[in-house]
């Protein structure tokens, strides 16, 4: 089993910055991806950033350039660096961690792009 939190969500003016973490415990050496998903209104769940155990970061489209995701050596802690924010990417966020056989998630942290 794996527990996800998130922290670091809130409301931040256009062009603002905002960092995510999501904490891991429990079996983290399983983990093989953590990633970051995002659900706004009316919308289905998306892809936002991920980072594989070798390092290996893929990013939606949307957010290439202004986003960074990284994690530490020990799986722990996964963050989301996120500039120049545009009001669509007002959403709820979601910790993600892949193990070879499941999928786990966090609880979720509102980001909310508004002047």
């Amino acid at each position: 089993q794996v527990q996800l939190v998130e922290s670091g969500g809130g409301l931040v003016q256009p062009g603002g910055s905002l960092t995510l973490s999501c904490a891991a415990s429990g079996s983290i050496f399983s983990i093989n991806i953590m990633g970051w998903y995002r659900q706004a209104p009316g919308k289905q769940r998306e892809l936002v950033a991920s980072v594989t155990r070798g390092s290996t970061t893929n990013y939606a489209d949307s957010v290439k350039g202004r986003f960074t995701i990284s994690r530490d050596s020990a799986w722990s802690t996964v963050s989301l660096q996120m500039t120049n924010l545009r009001p669509e990417d007002t959403a709820v966020y979601f910790c993600n961690a892949r193990t070879f056989n499941r999928m786990y998630w966090g609880q979720g942290t509102q980001v909310t792009v508004s002047s």
